[in-house]
């Protein structure tokens, strides 16, 4: 495990810190699918992703859900931070993209570490900063943006999360993310292939010319 801490975070931490996170950190396996968090849960411990990819969404009142931005590899999440550190419950959910292997931080050595580290200080807030640059990036795109633009957008987002021009979401999965219902995703999904921009199979879609 330590290895692995090293490979992904020895760059941005001294040893010592990286011992630390091994030492205290719960190390845990997740598949596609599954949930890292819940809405309305209290966080006690924040993820640093060794693998993989995890989404972050949040609920309106009807169910309906907006993704907010993705965490990988060497990334972790700013809501969780907030969260931790605040007592608060969840107000987004962060579902397993692909599978994911995480190293959970409890919250007491969160707050221990920005006082005792520069490294994991400078990690915390620059974390703050590019997930409020997503958010803020989603907000223009919901506003600015025709949704077969977004939708255009969330499959080439994909592609460089995944590092492969082919996406396995079902309709329905996408229709979610984008807040808007399968038919409407369908039908804007056989227009982009009608373009020449993606191919349609079975619960997969190839991005082309990326």
């Amino acid at each position: 495990m330590l290895e692995k801490l090293k490979d992904n975070y020895g760059f941005l931490f001294e040893e010592k810190l990286i011992e630390e996170i091994a030492e205290v950190g719960s190390f845990q396996s997740l598949k596609r699918g599954e949930k890292l968090i819940e809405y309305g849960s209290y966080i006690k411990t924040m993820p640093l992703v060794l693998k993989g990819s995890i989404k972050i969404v949040r609920e309106d009142e009807d169910g309906g859900e907006l993704l907010l931005y993705f965490i990988e590899k060497g990334d972790t999440c700013a809501f969780s931070l907030t969260c931790c550190i605040g007592n608060k419950k969840s107000e987004v959910k962060a579902v397993v993209v692909e599978d994911t292997e995480v190293m959970l931080i409890p919250v007491q050595k969160m707050e221990e570490w920005i006082c005792k580290y520069q490294t994991w200080k400078n990690f915390v807030f620059e974390s703050y900063n590019i997930r409020l640059e997503e958010m803020l990036e989603t907000i223009d795109t919901l506003a600015f943006m025709k949704m077969d633009e977004r939708l255009y957008k969330f499959l080439t987002d994909k592609v460089k999360l995944i590092g492969s021009t082919f996406i396995e979401n079902t309709h329905q999965e996408i229709a979610y993310n984008l807040n808007t219902s399968r038919v409407v995703i369908s039908r804007l999904l056989k227009k982009l292939e009608k373009e020449g921009k993606i191919n349609l199979f079975r619960n997969k879609i190839e991005v082309l010319n990326f």
